[in-house]
């Protein structure tokens, strides 16, 4: 007598998704599940994959009556997609009672489906990636031990980078490629303010200053890295469960020198996506840096730049990053219409696109100050990741990993809880920690007092 496979479906395919498209395909046949992969270019995607049992789909997921006849067909949908489309895959998950994984962030809008989904009995599984996700579970794993001790926690700040390793850094000056979403890079930090908590006050960095407030993050084996301020950490108080903590800082990591580089095209107004300019067809990346610069008939555009945002002719460290990325040369920009940050995404593409001998690196920082036993202590907790390949890589592993571990937890009864939920309760962060560190994915950590 046949079993009926439970049917997992995955909608999207972009490079974060690999390693769960191959973890989900090798535990196939012990979990009882048919894996379906359905996007734009499924098909060719899982060429690339160690996944000959899992069936790949081309399909538009925009198209509403075919999502849904996807979500009403499935036991379990993992969106992959952009933030965007998280929202409508839900309210078809909440109403086929189907249950869901994602990565992302939980919006206002997620949010607001908490209700519907637990009367509906849905677990709408969200936050389980690398950042959120990684960060989340790791954090709350010692925050709880913390406090289980008897101790209180007076600050904790957290900072996590998808970089290249250093070997495949090849001359490049910035020392980073895209190893994920280049969109999100490109408009990090706009949206508002960035807020924290810092000695017991609430502090606030305007956008165009976020760049130029970072700090020093050593880890001694690995080197030392750049961080600079999320937009929003305050929120994170009550999600840990520690209202009274005095300080309270999430950032992402870069190598040093990288900001004071990026805020260049912050500056100029470089990374603006609110409105669009008229190429004409005829834009070439140095008009396009010229666009933001005032006239002169002798002026030479990086004089114009360098006199803009008062640079010293000793600051060749950002002229050649900027050089390298070729913002100076006279290659088009094949774009008719656009946005500033999306004629800048297009340009940088050409040259942090990963080749395929680069490897990345997943770098993820924490700190902890608690007052246990009469006395102030600190600990530092951290994770380096490294890539294999431009399929296999860190950023894969890490958002893909815990992704397809969150749906093992639900397609097996382990997890119970029903509406929108993230991973920092001790029965979701403890068997995926404990399965992350199998696969490599591991913390260590150094009292310093």
């Amino acid at each position: 007598m046949s079993v009926t496979k439970k049917v997992v479906s995955i909608l999207g395919t972009g490079r974060s998704a690999f390693t769960l498209i191959e973890y989900l395909s090798q535990r196939s046949a012990d979990l009882g599940i048919d894996v379906r992969v359905y996007d734009r270019m499924a098909t060719k995607t899982l060429k690339n994959l160690e996944a000959d049992d899992v069936q790949g789909i081309d399909a538009d997921l925009t198209d509403r009556d075919f999502r849904r006849s996807v979500v009403s067909g499935s036991d379990l949908v993992i969106s992959m997609l952009p933030v965007r489309f998280h929202r409508m895959i839900a309210e078809d998950c909440i109403h086929f009672h189907k249950h869901m994984v994602t990565a992302s962030y939980v919006t206002p809008e997620m949010e607001a489906l908490h209700e519907d989904a637990r009367k509906s009995g849905v677990t709408l599984l969200n936050e389980i990636g690398l950042d959120p996700g990684i960060d989340h579970m790791s954090a709350k794993k010692i925050i709880d031990e913390i406090k289980e001790r008897g101790g209180v926690v007076k600050a904790f700040e957290s900072f996590t980078g998808g970089l290249l390793a250093p070997e495949s850094e090849d001359g490049n000056p910035w020392q980073y490629k895209f190893t994920w979403n280049p969109r999100n890079v490109v408009t990090a930090g706009t949206g508002g303010a960035v807020k924290f908590l810092d000695h017991g006050m609430y502090k606030y960095i305007p956008y165009h200053r976020v760049f130029r407030r970072t700090e020093i993050i050593d880890l001694k084996e690995f080197g030392k890295f750049e961080g600079y301020a999320n937009r929003d950490s305050l929120k994170y108080k009550s999600l840990y469960g520690i209202d009274d903590v005095q300080t309270m800082y999430r950032g992402t990591l870069r190598q040093p020198g990288f900001c004071k580089a990026w805020n260049v095209f912050v500056q100029l107004g470089a990374t603006d996506d609110s409105y669009e300019i008229d190429t004409k067809g005829e834009m070439t990346h140095r008009s396009f840096i010229n666009t933001f610069l005032k006239y002169h008939p002798t002026d030479s555009v990086e004089l114009k730049l360098m006199q803009y945002l008062k640079l010293d002719q000793d600051d060749v460290d950002i002229m050649d990053k900027l050089e390298w990325l070729g913002v100076f040369s006279e290659e088009k920009v094949d774009l008719k219409s656009a946005s500033p940050a999306s004629i800048l995404q297009h340009i940088l593409e050409k040259k942090w696109t990963l080749d395929t001998h680069d490897r990345d690196m997943i770098v993820m920082w924490h700190k902890f100050v608690y007052f246990l036993g009469g006395e102030d202590r600190e600990v530092h907790s951290y994770m380096v990741v490294k890539g294999e390949d431009i399929f296999h890589t860190a950023m894969s592993k890490t958002v893909g990993l815990p992704v397809a571990l969150g749906a093992e937890l639900i397609l097996t009864g382990k997890l119970k809880e029903r509406g929108v939920v993230r991973p920092l309760d001790k029965a979701i962060y403890e068997p995926v920690l404990r399965e992350l560190h199998k696969h490599g994915i591991e913390f260590h950590e150094r009292r310093m007092h």
